[in-house]
C-alpha cells in the first residue's frame, strides 16, 4: 500500500520544518489562552463538589494529563508504525520527540492522582489496577527513551522504538477499561459514558477546555522539538544552511 505523493512531499524534513515553523505560534497562543480560561473556570467558577469538596478541582489537571499520557503513546505507536512500514523520516522523528512529552504527562497524571487520592482514599498510593497500569505506561515511555538512546544508528533506533511502542499498545485498553474489568478504588468513567456524561456542565466545560489546552501544548512542543532535531540530523544538508541563513537575516 502506497501513501499519496502529497504525504511524502510534506513529510520531507525540509517541508516539514518550514510548515511547522508557521504552525507553532498559532499552537502556542491558543494553548496559553485556553490554559488561562480552563484554569480560571475550573478553580474559580466551577461549583464545589458535594462529596469531595474543593479537593476535586485537581481533576482539571489530572484527568487531561492522564488522557494525554495515553493519546501521545498512541501517536508514538502510529508514527512508529508508519516509519517502520513506509520509512518516512519525519514519522520516526515524531515518535522519538513525543516520548519525553508523553513521559512528562504520565508523571504529572501519577503525581496529581496521588495528591487527589490522599484526601479521597486516605493514602497517596495503592496498587490499584488503573494506577498500576498507568505506572507501567511511564516505564514504557522511559524504556522507549532509553532504548533509542542506547542505539547509535538513527534508523535502527527508530525501528527498535517502533516495535516497543506497538507492543506496548496493549497497555492502553488496560488503562482505559481497568475500572470496568477489575474491582478498583478508582472512580469509573464520568465523561466518556455511552449515554451522557455524569458530570455537571460547569465542571465539564473547564475539563474539556483543559484537555484541548494540553493537546495544543503537545502540538506546539512536539513541533518545536522536531524542528530542533531535524536541524541536528540534517545539519550537513544544503537546505538547512539556506534556511538558517534566511532566518538569521
Amino acid at each position: 500500500m502506497k501513501l499519496p505523493a502529497i504525504v511524502h512531499k510534506f513529510s520531507s524534513p525540509k517541508n516539514f520544518y518550514i510548515m511547522s515553523g508557521k504552525m507553532v505560534p498559532w499552537f502556542v497562543w491558543s494553548f496559553l489562552l485556553s490554559l488561562i480560561f480552563g484554569l480560571y473556570y475550573g478553580f474559580f467558577v466551577a461549583p464545589t463538589d458535594y462529596q469531595q469538596g474543593e479537593s476535586y478541582r485537581i481533576m482539571f489537571v489530572h484527568v487531561p494529563a492522564a488522557w494525554m499520557s495515553m493519546f501521545i503513546y498512541m501517536v508514538m505507536a502510529v508514527s512508529g508504525g508508519v516509519g517502520l512500514i513506509w520509512r518516512i523520516k519525519t514519522a520516526d522523528l515524531m515518535a522519538s520527540v513525543s516520548a519525553p512529552i508523553g513521559a512528562a504527562f504520565t508523571l504529572l497524571a501519577l503525581i496529581t492522582g496521588s495528591l487527589w487520592g490522599k484526601p479521597m482514599w486516605g493514602t497517596y498510593w495503592v496498587w490499584d489496577a488503573r494506577l498500576t497500569s498507568e505506572l507501567i505506561l511511564l516505564f514504557l515511555y522511559l524504556g522507549f527513551i532509553a532504548l533509542q538512546a542506547s542505539i547509535e544508528d538513527p534508523r535502527n533506533a527508530a525501528r527498535a522504538g517502533a516495535v516497543l511502542a506497538i507492543v506496548g499498545m496493549v497497555n492502553i485498553p488496560i488503562i482505559h477499561y481497568s475500572v470496568e474489568w477489575w474491582s478498583t478504588l478508582h472512580q469509573g468513567a464520568t465523561v466518556t459514558k455511552i449515554d451522557k456524561p455524569s458530570i455537571h456542565i460547569d465542571m465539564l466545560i473547564p475539563l474539556l477546555v483543559m484537555a484541548v489546552s494540553f493537546k495544543l501544548y503537545y502540538a506546539a512542543s512536539v513541533l518545536m522539538r522536531a524542528r530542533g532535531e531535524i536541524l541536528r540530523r540534517e545539519q550537513n544538508s544544503r537546505w538547512v544552511k539556506e534556511v538558517v541563513e534566511n532566518e538569521c537575516k
